[in-house]
């Protein structure tokens, strides 16, 4: 394998994140609080004949015994600057702990009408990255893992391109505003991906988008395949909630196509919902007559509710409240008390601050202002990449209890937890 020098950029942030990071060369980087690994890739020459090169971040949650899955993140055209990110996305993370999932995520530095056909290359490079991750981990498997595909505009089509050809490994698709409305037939497996489109109208800014949407939605739903459709008004191309819709969609394939063997298996219609995408109500697939192919076609109860309110609003509203933080510690330095703890992240609205107490009084927020870790309405990448220490320091050795919440970006709040100092 060809390899070229990681940006200092990149690399710092893989450094900094709370796990290992491996660069695949097989030199290990840093040792940090937790055993996840993250891997940095970078693919280049014949290697990576479709682009210039191509940078790959994968994360492995240690707590997996084997890994069911990974979610595959696709950039559109020109957003490769962004880099990657969402290997140390702590809300993603959260979710590939939960169901056993490894994460990557791509920055292909090439013409995108090339590297959007899976067939050109691409495809065979995501394959070769996790290939040579898997070597350095426990998890072979990682390597034949199906996939929770995500892609935005030229990576929307790359998804599409994928169904057309790599149907039998796709758990389920997200296409966010995904371009170039290809008139493809898809084999038999591809009819039971379930797969979600967003578009944003004219206000995208090329017709070809909300074509995409709703030519692919219309064709898929003829042949019966569970495939929905959300028109997000007042957005745009590249700016959407998609993440609030994503992450509970792909809850619902996940429990309705892994089979306890680990095989991929059709949705059950006694669980389907139908979603109208003009009135946005629902109703159970189970007994109902009449032409299903207009309709929205959801895996199941819950995928569906989320699916009226995000195709309605544009945005999903978390309804419960995170877990509590845990694991609090309380140590002594020159400047007086600093209070340690772990958390994580709400799979649904990741963290949005902690507040702390002191005997019961409000004493401090982290961070002071913002959320301790965001993402943007374009790209989904994480802000910041590096979330800040989960930390406070009191400049006083005073005793007493203190207690610790974790608030969610929805503005929900945890139980508190709490230690006491004598």
């Amino acid at each position: 394998m060809s390899f070229r020098k990681i940006s200092f950029a990149v690399l710092t942030a893989m450094l900094l994140c709370s796990c290992r990071t491996i660069r695949v060369s097989g030199v290990k980087a840093t040792d940090a609080a937790t055993p996840d690994t993250v891997f940095a890739i970078t693919l280049i020459g014949e290697d990576c004949k479709f682009a210039d090169h191509a940078d790959y971040g994968i994360y492995v949650p240690s707590t997996a015994d084997k890994i069911r899955g990974v979610m595959v993140f696709q950039h559109g055209c020109s957003q490769e600057e962004f880099g990657i990110s969402r290997h140390c996305d702590v809300q993603y993370q959260a979710l590939a702990r939960k169901w056993n999932l490894a994460i990557v995520e791509t920055a292909i530095y090439g013409i995108c009408d090339i590297w959007a056909y899976p067939s050109n290359g691409s495809y065979a490079a995501l394959l070769l990255a996790l290939t040579k991750a898997a070597a350095h981990t426990s998890h072979p498997e990682l390597a034949h893992a199906p996939f929770l595909l995500w892609g935005h505009s030229g990576g929307g089509f790359w998804t599409l391109s994928m169904l057309h050809e790599h149907p039998e490994r796709i758990i389920a698709a997200i296409c966010y505003s995904a371009a170039w409305d290809p008139q493809w037939d898809y084999a038999p497996e591809g009819y039971d991906v379930p797969i979600l489109f967003r578009h944003a109208g004219p206000g995208e800014g090329a017709d070809n988008i909300p074509a995409t949407a709703r030519n692919s939605f219309a064709h898929l739903r003829s042949h019966g395949a569970p495939a929905a459709i959300a028109y997000t008004r007042g957005q745009g191309h590249n700016f959407s909630y998609m993440r609030s819709m994503t992450i509970p969609f792909w809850e619902a394939a996940l429990r309705g196509r892994l089979a306890s063997d680990g095989k991929l298996q059709p949705l059950d219609p006694a669980q389907t919902f139908l979603g109208d995408p003009e009135t946005f109500a629902i109703f159970p697939e189970a007994g109902f007559e009449g032409d299903k192919s207009a309709l929205c076609r959801l895996p199941d109860r819950a995928s569906a509710e989320v699916w009226s309110e995000y195709a309605s609003t544009g945005i999903y509203i978390d309804k419960s409240a995170p877990a509590p933080p845990y694991d609090l510690k309380i140590s002594a330095n020159e400047d007086g008390t600093v209070l340690g703890w772990r958390a994580e992240a709400d799979i649904e609205s990741g963290i949005g601050h902690f507040n702390i107490y002191r005997n019961g009084e409000l004493i401090g927020r982290l961070p002071q202002q913002g959320n301790y870790q965001d993402y943007d309405r374009n790209g989904d990448q994480a802000r910041p990449v590096i979330p800040p220490d989960m930390s406070f320091s009191v400049q006083t050795p005073s005793a007493g209890t203190y207690a610790v919440e974790t608030v969610n970006r929805d503005g929900l709040v945890s139980e508190k937890a709490t230690i006491i100092k004598e």
